[in-house]
């Protein structure tokens, strides 16, 4: 009996020992991926970063270009009162023409 109860003793720390092989394996993989998740994080921790710089250098850009939209827009109106004003000009010029012609006769 003594030897049974011994092979049995044998069996029951293999099986222990197996168990607890799985069991570490089991909570390594568990660290990989917990790890993983870490460095998955801080990278997109990383991107979201520079995605926000990118978004602040591309905010001010965009707001020179408003400006110098808005600026065009002024150049614009200013630059068609000026035609508006030689058309009126041109128009005069017809007439004062006429009007020499008139008394050159």
């Amino acid at each position: 009996m003594a030897s049974a109860s011994s092979s049995s003793a044998k069996n029951l720390f293999s099986d222990s020992k197996r168990r607890l092989a799985e069991r570490v394996a089991v909570n390594v993989n568990n660290a990989s991926s917990v790890a993983r998740q870490i460095v998955r994080g801080s990278k997109s921790n990383e991107i979201l970063m520079q995605a926000a710089k990118n978004f602040a250098y591309h905010e001010s850009s965009v707001d020179n270009s408003i400006q110098n939209l808005k600026k065009m827009e002024i150049i614009f109106q200013h630059l068609n009162y000026q035609y508006e004003a030689i058309e009126q000009a041109a128009e005069k010029l017809e007439y004062v023409e006429e009007q020499v012609k008139a008394m050159e006769r």
